[in-house]
């Protein structure tokens, strides 16, 4: 049977269950954590994950990934301190953000593919999780030489250990469609690819080129109604169900139990159903009222997260 590591061990793949594909649980930026003591209060926020992620259980979601990269605030201690009490597994990532930094510069992709291989092998820090998934990111830059270069970093990555990709896009530009040529031109299994944040657009056509590749599509910011209403992005959803896409389709929320991008109050305000338990509670039923068969929905958000993590064995 194969395996998939989480942050409380390697589990089946058949154990992954009800799976949010594309989830944070704390953002928060290190160099910021380092300089400032009072800059996030961590043993506040991991109670507050806790509970986030027990609501969504109790609707039953058995599992997340995490998919906080690793120049974005990446915090293992707090996921395995979340994870262990909340119950609920959670699939650890590594990779790197868009954002340009002075250190990435000098070193080509396969120097960074280098600590993504060991995040993945041989575990993260001195604990004994190991990484499950490669993130990587493009944004309103688009697909330009920098950002090139981690996409190729991630390509040899994935390449080395066989782990899936699982990407952020915006739809402000064609990165989604950059992503898919880039990674094609890397060597890239596109049948272990989530290109990101598509849930986004409405643009049928657009989503349908991007599926040709073969690979799957995040329809995962379900609550950010600034972005797109809910409505759109389930007949969105139902509408690409009806064309036989069921079998290419993960959704998520995007969602985090802490974020330092924006005040907690304000999210709350422009965004309150952005949290764990929305696609459960009202996502899956609204999609059902909308047409969609059980069967596909079970096919979205249990057997493709299982397909995803299906490559024969734990890393």
């Amino acid at each position: 049977m194969p395996q998939v590591e989480t942050a409380m061990g390697a589990i089946d793949v058949d154990d992954i269950g009800m799976c949010l594909m594309h989830e944070h649980i704390i953002i928060a930026d290190w160099d910021m954590r380092q300089n400032y003591d009072d800059y996030v209060d961590i043993e506040k926020e991991v109670p507050k994950a806790v509970g986030s992620l027990n609501a969504a259980k109790e609707r039953g979601v058995k599992t997340i990934v995490d998919l906080t990269p690793v120049n974005l605030g990446r915090d293992i201690r707090s996921i395995i301190a979340v994870s262990k009490a909340s119950g609920v597994n959670v699939i650890c990532p590594t990779g790197f953000y868009w954002t340009e930094e002075a250190w990435m510069h000098g070193w080509d992709a396969n120097h960074l593919s280098t600590y993504m291989i060991r995040d993945i092998t041989e575990g993260i820090l001195d604990t004994d999780v190991k990484a499950a998934i490669i993130k990587c990111a493009t944004d309103h830059t688009g697909v330009d030489e920098f950002n090139k270069k981690l996409l190729q970093s991630t390509a040899i990555a994935h390449r080395e250990t066989g782990a899936p990709i699982s990407t952020h896009t915006t739809i402000a530009n064609t990165s989604a469609r950059d992503q898919v040529a880039a990674f094609k031109e890397f060597g890239v299994d596109m049948s272990r690819v989530v290109i990101g944040h598509l849930g986004d657009s409405t643009d049928i056509d657009y989503l349908e080129e991007i599926l040709s590749s073969g690979c799957f599509i995040g329809m995962d910011r379900f609550g950010l109604e600034a972005f797109l209403p809910t409505d759109e992005r389930v007949q969105t959803v139902v509408t690409l169900c009806e064309k036989g896409y069921a079998g290419q389709m993960v959704i998520s929320h995007d969602a985090c139990s802490f974020q330092d991008f924006f005040d907690g109050e304000y999210v709350e305000k422009f965004a309150p159903n952005w949290c764990y338990e929305h696609v459960p509670r009202d996502v899956l039923p609204a999609l059902l009222a909308g047409g969609v068969s059980q069967a596909d929905v079970d096919t979205m958000m249990v057997a493709n997260p299982k397909k995803v993590f299906s490559n024969g064995g734990a890393y």
